[in-house]
């Protein structure tokens, strides 16, 4: 007969009554966001509640509301889970490729217009605009804001290189932003799809890429 084998524990359940893993808790808390960032976007603020997101992710009530206690830190972690998202995107997609200055200059400055029109961000920073004590990332965001910092510190580079000619990086930074991405961020803001395909873009790109440098270059 086989000796019994002694202080073996059963392996720790993760189904019904037992406690999720890390990492199925991360992709809980996921899904509860996109599901509200979502509807949020879709339905606005006041029109969407935890209940209703709830039964949209088939997630407990209970269990959003020990992540997020009320719908204001439901709406500000969606926010965040954006941001995040935006950042990801910006240092695996647009740092990646590397270039010259100018390149990765002008490819930064593009990339600020398309995902300032993205959709969902629009719709999140409207409820930020008409929703009382809500706020959203601005299409002018502030200095020390990580996203933005990439682009000052590629205003330096080209500073360097010869290209932009000398003066503080953030303030031309911002100019650089004011001239490309706030004309097309406000009409989507108004609801106007002016700058919705790519190709619409593109032309008003050109146009204000072309304007920013002819003052931005040394002289």
């Amino acid at each position: 007969m086989k000796a019994a084998v002694k202080n073996k524990r059963p392996p720790k359940r993760v189904g019904k009554g037992g406690r999720p893993t890390k990492a199925r808790e991360g992709e809980i808390s996921d899904q509860i966001l996109a599901t509200a960032g979502a509807m949020f976007a879709n339905q606005g603020y006041a029109a969407t509640s935890v209940e209703q997101v709830a039964l949209a992710c088939a997630a407990g009530k209970d269990t959003i509301y020990r992540r997020y206690p009320s719908k204001r830190a439901l709406f500000d972690a969606v926010v965040e889970r954006l941001r995040i998202k935006v950042l990801e995107r910006l240092d695996d997609v647009v740092l990646a490729e590397k270039g010259e200055p100018r390149t990765q200059l002008e490819r930064i400055a593009r990339w600020f217009l398309t995902i300032n029109l993205d959709p969902e961000l629009v719709a999140l920073r409207r409820i930020a605009f008409t929703e009382a004590g809500l706020k959203t990332e601005s299409s002018s965001p502030a200095a020390g804001d990580p996203i933005f910092q990439r682009l000052v510190d590629i205003v330096a580079a080209s500073q360097a290189a010869g290209i932009l000619q000398a003066g503080d990086p953030t303030f031309i930074a911002m100019q650089l932003i004011n001239a490309v991405v706030v004309g097309p961020t406000n009409e989507a803001m108004l609801g106007r799809s002016t700058y919705a395909s790519t190709a619409d873009q593109d032309a008003y790109f050109e146009k204000a890429w072309a304007l920013f440098m002819s003052g931005a270059q040394p002289r």
